[in-house]
């Protein structure tokens, strides 16, 4: 048990305190960066299925969610494999 002012870092952090988010982390590793943007691919083609089954069977409102949401997860699996 620590006495009070003995550790005000870890203190202010459990009070909320902002932690600071530009702090320099080491970029994921390239097999999780693959295998995520993998899992993301999945899930964008699932949504493009989605998106051309609602299109042809003529739901135009889901086609278009469905296509933002293949859009959106591509993205992200483009951000997560390029950025780190």
């Amino acid at each position: 048990m620590t006495t009070p002012g003995e550790d005000d870092a870890h203190d202010e952090q459990a009070a909320g305190a902002p932690v600071d988010a530009t702090e320099d982390r080491p970029p994921r590793p390239l097999i999780e960066r693959i295998g995520m943007a993998a899992i993301a691919a999945v899930l964008a083609a699932l949504f493009g299925g989605v998106a051309f089954a609602a299109w042809v069977g003529g739901e135009p409102f889901l086609a278009v969610m469905g296509a933002i949401g293949c859009l959106m997860t591509a993205w992200v699996g483009m951000l997560t494999l390029f950025r780190g």
